[in-house]
């Protein structure tokens, strides 16, 4: 149900109906999926950087150039710090823009911070920002995800108003940061993103995001939405991600 009482549903290209998650519900399959099915966080952050990476490739191939990464302090960042490894394997030049500095970023997203500064990777300073976002055809936006609560402010305010003033495509992962995850509302400040890859399932404020929408898989058993009583058949079908529009 969204936030006026309408169910929310999207279909994936396959015509497989998808059900839409409210943060609340997503925060219960996250922690079924760890506390009781011992899923690593890191397992799940590795899955969707991955994704995110085949998805930054393929709309780089329509333009080339380099990628630039906004990531935030907790698990929607790592995600794209994750990201950010799997480009640089894969010979693309990233840069790598964080909303604070590394000493602050909370756990899971400090160690993948850590692998790819043992890589040889430093985040950009500061007054470099609008360069790298502008120069490059990709930037990915991993500064906030589901959990996000009130309007964006600070660096992170910031960062979102440099990525849209860029010209440069947007890939947002999971939900577009500065928009609730659950009503969709714009809280201040938010991405505009050209696509969205959201992570397991959709949440229910994305059928009021503009632009293409992907769900990834990352690992989570059908078991764990089963035990929440949410009805989820197999509809990656050897994919790890699947195109999905709205259906209502």
């Amino acid at each position: 149900m969204d936030h006026r009482g309408g169910v929310v549903s999207f279909r994936t290209e396959d015509g497989l109906e998808l059900p839409a998650v409210t943060v609340q519900e997503m925060r219960e399959v996250d922690r079924v999926a760890t506390d009781e099915f011992g899923l690593g966080v890191l397992q799940m952050m590795e899955n969707a950087g991955r994704s995110l990476a085949v998805h930054a490739l393929e709309m780089l191939r329509e333009g080339g150039g380099r990628v630039a990464v906004l990531a935030g302090s907790g698990g929607n960042g790592g995600g794209g710090l994750s990201c950010a490894r799997h480009l640089r394997n894969h010979g693309v030049s990233v840069d790598v823009v964080l909303d604070r500095p590394p000493s602050r970023l909370a756990s899971p997203a400090a160690e993948q911070f850590r692998v790819l500064a043992e890589s040889g990777v430093s985040p950009v300073p500061n007054d470099d920002v609008s360069q790298a976002t502008g120069s490059a055809p990709v930037v990915i936006d991993a500064l906030a995800g589901y959990g996000l609560e009130g309007a964006p402010r600070g660096r992170v305010a910031e960062l979102i108003e440099i990525a849209n003033l860029s010209g440069s495509r947007i890939l947002s992962l999971d939900v577009p940061s500065g928009v609730d995850a659950t009503t969709g509302d714009v809280l201040g400040e938010a991405i505009r993103p050209e696509r969205t890859l959201t992570l397991a399932l959709p949440k229910t404020g994305l059928a009021r995001v503009p632009g293409e929408l992907y769900v990834a898989d990352i690992g989570i058993p059908l078991a764990v939405y089963e035990r929440l009583s949410i009805a989820v058949e197999p509809f990656f079908r050897g994919r790890y991600s699947v195109r999905m529009s709205r259906t209502g």
